[in-house]
């Protein structure tokens, strides 16, 4: 049974930088397409970022030059590297297996002053 857990979130100023990680279990993830989304209050559920196992990367238009999805050489984590956070970036953050169409439980991301 795959299981993700994400941590990382907190509260950060407008402008500044987080790193939000995803661990999992009963998964390679290096096998595996892997995604961020986000659900800001009151929104839909929003793609952020993927990974593929051959370690290529995408990006939506929201975030592309701010973030970097990547799997550091380890079997079962993947971060999300986030700079010059703005409010709209406040959400809460998901870590996803495309595969099984598993979700973690989230991370809190606040951006505020």
């Amino acid at each position: 049974q795959v299981r993700l857990v994400e941590s990382g979130g907190e509260l950060v100023q407008p402008g500044g930088s987080l790193t939000l990680a995803c661990t999992g279990a009963g998964i390679i993830f290096s096998r595996r397409t892997m995604a961020w989304y986000r659900q800001a209050p009151g929104k839909e559920r929003e793609w952020v970022a993927s990974i593929t196992g051959d370690s290529s990367t995408s990006y939506s238009g929201s975030v592309k030059g701010r973030c970097t999805i990547s799997r550091p050489n380890r079997n079962n984590i993947m971060t999300l590297q986030m700079d010059n956070l703005k409010p709209e970036d406040t959400a809460v953050y998901y870590c996803v297996d495309t595969a099984s169409s598993t979700w973690g439980q989230g991370t809190q991301v606040t951006v505020s002053s």
